[in-house]
């Protein structure tokens, strides 16, 4: 089974985990987080029908759902990859698939965008936070993330598996937790952009489109021997 040891020569964070390694889950994360999905049609439509506090407290049980990701995974897919090496390509290769299925409903003629919203009943906080948390373990985008890109920044040789993911998922969710947030705050503003300018959301898509294809040839590409 290949890993991603070519980060070996990069400083460590934590004595076992390299900051480029953290740097590359971080740029990839950064990537999926802005692509249009479950959670963040679920914070938009929450932000704009009732308010940032509303979309606030829905991202709460967003950030819940990546934690439990995180232990999950942490738990025991390092075990199962180091164990069963055809596991882990098998995962990648579907990771790769799905990055593809993304990038198609993208660019597809007619493909929606998260902020083409319609008003809807408010919700109280506590149906905010459990359909935020709910939305998040239902997302496949979310599942695929942890379960194929994480261990490809692992490297057994720097010690636990399972310790390097938690890291690295832990990394990756306070980008996503803050990188949603910024969305919560500016869903409004950005929906009343897109819908007055209906070339830039189209740009957007394709672009969005495109780094998921790029991502996908990337994660499909053979290990080097």
């Amino acid at each position: 089974m290949e890993y991603c040891t070519e980060f070996g020569t990069a400083p460590n964070v934590g004595g076992m985990v390299t900051m480029t390694a953290v740097l590359g889950v971080l740029a990839v994360g950064f990537g999926l987080v802005l692509t249009p999905g479950p959670n963040m049609v679920y914070l938009v439509s929450r932000s704009v029908a009732q308010g940032r506090t509303a979309g606030l407290v829905s991202l709460g049980g967003v950030a819940a759902g990546f934690a439990v990701y995180v232990v999950a995974v942490a738990a025991g897919l390092g075990t199962v990859f180091t164990l069963v090496p055809a596991v882990y390509t098998a995962v990648k290769l579907a990771g790769a698939a799905y990055l593809l299925w993304l990038a198609w409903k993208a660019v597809r003629p007619g493909g929606d965008s998260p902020f083409d919203l319609t008003a809807s009943a408010p919700d109280p906080p506590r149906r905010l936070f459990t359909m935020g948390l709910v939305t998040n373990l239902l997302n496949p985008k979310i599942a695929v993330l942890y379960v194929s890109l994480l261990p490809q920044f692992t490297d057994p040789a720097r010690g636990p598996v399972a310790a390097q993911l938690l890291v690295l998922g832990l990394a990756h969710v306070v980008l996503a937790v803050a990188v949603n947030g910024l969305i919560v705050l500016g869903a409004g503003g950005v929906a009343g952009f897109l819908a007055r300018r209906p070339g830039v959301r189209r740009a957007q898509r394709y672009l969005m489109g495109t780094a998921l294809a790029g991502l996908a040839l990337a994660l499909a590409k053979p290990a080097a021997p």
